[in-house]
């Protein structure tokens, strides 16, 4: 008896220690980060395309940490979240995949890869608040208070004078466009905090919560508008995106109360590095890159050092998937010129289009295409891989923010 009680004693003192540390872990602050932007961090990734990460040896670490022990997508038990936009109610929960955008679902975008990495990274409940519309540009949509109202540049008022527009009107309706999203993006994180416990239902009032981070992912309205950037492919042809985004981090960090909230910009890649760009790619390589460098220079500004950080989401790009698909382009432009020059049924050039594609495609290209792809190029060509690599790459770097934060 007393042999099994010396060996029990140690056993009892280190589940102690582990429930000790556990208790100790729920008592940590709330960690609350906010995600927002347009498409983009809604997310149009479909889960079937997790399969496709695990096809490559660099990314699939990051699947295994995506699925739980039945292949079933992971549910975090720390990470909880409320998601505006993204449907057409508030989604809460716990985070899992499915909180990307609903249409065609299930769905991720970046919070999925964001709130496990972020998990892994701190022993500390964390909550996200995502707030995310289809379509929306900076400039307008999302428009700080403090940079003020949209200015119609003289080209426009022309070209409105011109086609016998109503400038008047149409300063009207600008006027109530701006900043929409922006005051509902404050107004949902405002509501989130005001009843936590609506979100996350074990939170304690007495263990407080902290604004931990902001991430942004955004900008492909505002890089196509040629009409508020006239001179886009120029240098300095987006330097008004910079400066609104600077208001927009300072605006933020006021109406919230947290003035080193720390803040990641996720700057648009679609397509990958310009550097790498095909011969049909080229004539967009310049105007892609100025509005880049764009949305990375605020993080530059001495005001914003060590609290403001950019994440390239063109390092998670895929260049398979992309050759992949422009060589299936390549096939299905022939197959309909041979069914124009042959007039073919839609039938039989369906059936050409199979023959060409079993001949010309590797076995490797026809699986990546089916597993890797379910949305257009803008969205990241609905790719699991580049958009979990994204949310990796806003935690990892958020993690470094607050890491900066601490020892200064």
């Amino acid at each position: 008896m007393k042999a099994s009680l010396n060996l029990l004693l140690p056993l009892l003192a280190l589940a102690a220690c582990f429930c000790g540390q556990t208790y100790a872990a729920e008592k940590k602050p709330l960690q609350i980060y906010i995600l927002a932007g347009q498409s983009n961090m809604q997310g149009h990734a479909k889960v079937s395309t997790f399969e496709h990460i695990g096809m490559d040896p660099g990314t699939k670490p990051m699947l295994a940490e995506m699925l739980a022990a039945d292949g079933k997508p992971k549910v975090c038990e720390r990470v909880w979240i409320s998601s505006l936009g993204s449907a057409d109610t508030v989604q809460t929960g716990k985070l899992t995949a499915g909180f990307g955008a609903s249409q065609g679902g299930p769905k991720i975008g970046p919070e999925f890869t964001f709130g496990i990495y972020m998990e892994k990274l701190t022993n500390a409940p964390i909550l996200l608040i995502k707030t995310a519309w289809g379509g929306k540009s900076l400039n307008t949509d999302f428009r700080p208070p403090s940079a003020g109202p949209y200015v119609f540049n003289e080209t426009q008022l022309a070209n409105f004078q011109k086609q016998g527009k109503d400038i008047s009107a149409i300063k009207a309706e600008k006027e109530k466009e701006m900043g929409v999203y922006y005051r509902l993006m404050v107004e949902h994180v405002k509501s989130v905090l005001a009843d936590i416990k609506h979100v996350v239902p074990d939170y304690d009032a007495a263990q407080g919560y902290e604004l931990a981070g902001f991430a942004w992912f955004q900008g492909w309205n505002d890089l196509v508008d040629g009409s508020t950037y006239p001179n886009r492919d120029k240098p300095g042809g987006y330097d008004a995106y910079s400066v609104a985004m600077a208001h927009f981090i300072r605006d933020v960090r006021r109406d919230l109360n947290a003035p080193k909230l720390p803040f990641v910009i996720g700057v648009l890649g679609v397509g990958g590095p310009t550097a790498e760009y095909g011969a049909d790619q080229q004539r967009y390589k310049v105007t892609h890159q100025n509005f880049r460098d764009a949305m990375a220079a605020p993080a530059q500004l001495p005001e914003f050092k060590g609290n403001v950080a950019t994440v390239l989401a063109e390092k998670y790009w895929d260049r398979e998937l992309t050759a992949a698909k422009a060589k299936d382009n390549e096939i299905k432009q022939r197959a309909k010129k041979l069914a124009a020059e042959s007039n073919l049924t839609p039938a039989d050039e369906k059936a050409a289009l199979e023959k060409m594609r079993t001949e010309d495609l590797t076995e490797r290209e026809r699986l990546v295409l089916e597993k890797g792809i379910s949305n257009l190029e803008f969205h990241y060509l609905g790719s699991a891989k580049i958009l979990g690599g994204v949310g990796k790459g806003l935690a990892e770097a958020m993690a470094e923010l607050k890491q900066l934060k601490k020892t200064n």
